[in-house]
């Protein structure tokens, strides 16, 4: 009982502490998601239907990315652009090294969905006098989109994990927060594990947000 209060106490001194590495946790998973997918999604689209010349970087970009891990990616990201003339904060280059994977994935996921599409479809859109970009808004990415949700969502999750990588090059995120409560209180198991409640939160956040999109485009 008074180790439960003890317990208690020492989360109510550390909320602040905790609350700002939360914020940190969703604002670098949030930035590189969004930025990611965005990145993903023109990627991916070129990737299936560019010329060899537009394809090439993009496939150098994705293959490179997708064989380099998230923590190389991120000291990368930290040290390299410094040297490059790019003054950056810590919390950018954590940023700039999750964008640059989830984008990689995404667009992945992108090109297999939509090259999952039959070839008829295009050609009736070009039969009925869309051009290829309303072929394309109206006809292939809502197709796509159905089969692209639950990958997304799995990728999106992964990177949420992934931030706490940060710490190592000084973010303040969740994880490190954490650390600096435990090194203090020496509550290791208790802070761990209120942790990773935290991270279940978000990851199950994203997991509502897309079921909740894969409702509103489900075929009736």
């Amino acid at each position: 009982m008074y180790e439960s209060q003890s317990w208690w106490h020492e989360l109510w001194i550390a909320r602040e502490t905790l609350w700002e590495g939360f914020q940190t946790s969703v604002a670098v998973s949030l930035l590189a998601i969004v930025c990611g997918t965005l990145i993903g999604i023109v990627a991916g689209l070129v990737l299936t239907y560019g010329k060899f010349w537009m394809r090439a970087p993009f496939r150098l970009y994705v293959d490179l990315i997708r064989g380099t891990p998230v923590f190389v990616l991120v000291l990368a990201c930290f040290y390299m652009a410094p040297a490059l003339g790019w003054q950056i904060s810590a919390f950018q280059a954590g940023a700039l090294g999750l964008t640059l994977f989830c984008g990689s994935h995404v667009a992945e996921i992108v090109r297999g969905s939509m090259q999952a599409i039959p070839r008829g479809q295009m050609e009736a859109s070009k039969a009925i006098g869309l051009t290829f970009h309303q072929a394309l808004g109206y006809v292939l990415l809502p197709q796509a989109l159905r089969q692209i949700l639950p990958t997304w969502v799995n990728s999106s999750t992964e990177i949420v994990k992934a931030s706490t990588l940060l710490s190592v090059i000084g973010v303040a995120e969740l994880l490190l927060s954490t650390q600096q409560v435990i090194a203090r209180t020496f509550m290791t198991l208790e802070f761990y594990l209120f942790a990773g409640f935290l991270f279940f939160i978000i990851n199950y956040s994203i997991e509502l947000l897309g079921r909740h999109i894969e409702k509103r485009v489900a075929l009736p």
